[in-house]
């Protein structure tokens, strides 16, 4: 039913039949080019992004490898491959993601490959990441810093912030050694 039918086509001319029958002999063999046809949806198509929509109020944290759009609230940490936060959006925790847009509001740190505050943006944190954009209008209360790779560094802060006060009482101890104290 689904075959190729010769119905269609136009009849023979002279000196083609010889070569008919090889073009039919040849045509058994193209079942293998749809071979490398099945291998391709072996990598499926990327899944449209996850929508949390504004009614909705989630409290822990969200880690996908996918997209994430969020118009609710989140009250926890969150990890994506994408992650926009829409205008009527609150997060309260850290965000880290390869693609970061912010048009909401976010509480918190985030870390991402590429950050982008647009001009209805509230961000009240530190932001650590390789490329920034700000448009003009957006608000922004914390410090930037650039890292060539913000996402693998995720407890390095806190472990140079714990090392600051170690360091300051070796010194302190040695300061007092020093004296005869």
């Amino acid at each position: 039913m689904f075959s190729k039918s010769r119905i269609n086509e136009p009849g023979p001319k002279q000196g083609e039949d010889v070569k008919k029958p090889e073009a039919a002999a040849a045509k058994p063999a193209m079942p293998k080019s749809p071979a490398p046809d099945f291998a391709a949806p072996a990598s499926k198509p990327k899944p449209p992004a996850s929508v949390l929509s504004s009614d909705l109020t989630v409290t822990g944290n969200l880690k996908t490898t996918g997209d994430i759009q969020i118009e609710g609230t989140v009250e926890g940490d969150i990890r994506a491959h994408l992650l926009t936060v829409g205008e009527t959006a609150m997060i309260k925790g850290e965000v880290m993601a390869d693609d970061v847009v912010v048009n909401g509001r976010i509480v918190g740190r985030v870390r991402g490959l590429k950050v982008r505050l647009t001009s209805t943006a509230k961000v009240e944190g530190d932001i650590i990441h390789k490329t920034i954009a700000i448009e003009s209008g957006a608000h922004f209360e914390g410090s930037v810093q650039r890292a060539d790779d913000p996402l693998a560094n995720g407890s390095k802060p806190a472990a140079s912030a714990s090392a600051a006060p170690q360091t300051s009482a070796a010194v302190s101890q040695a300061t007092a050694a020093a004296k005869g104290e």
